[in-house]
């Protein structure tokens, strides 16, 4: 029975951890924190507005995202530029 109690406890745990996280954070209107960014990323990403995204807008956007780090213009990424330190005037992905 204790056994029982303790996966109890654990599971109780991860539940509550889980739901602390940004990722479940719900706003005002009940959305998920994660369904809202998803949600401004298609919009950002679907160019011919039908509310979804093809390959080619999927790849189109990637490949401006790409330019838009490669800040050195070397064709190749690196931790710096993927971090956006210290380039000042790049803002870096999370950010």
């Amino acid at each position: 029975m204790l056994k029982i109690a303790k996966i109890a406890l654990v599971a109780a745990s991860l539940a509550v951890g889980a739901a602390s996280t940004p990722a479940f954070a719900v706003n005002a209107r009940g959305v998920a924190a994660g369904e809202l960014w998803a949600r401004q990323m298609l919009q950002l990403m679907d160019t011919d507005k039908n509310g979804r995204v093809s390959r080619a807008e999927w790849m189109q956007f990637m490949a401006a995202e790409f330019d838009r780090l490669d800040v050195d213009h070397s064709g190749e990424l690196t931790v710096r530029e993927l971090s956006g330190f210290p380039y000042s005037a790049h803002p870096g992905p999370h950010r």
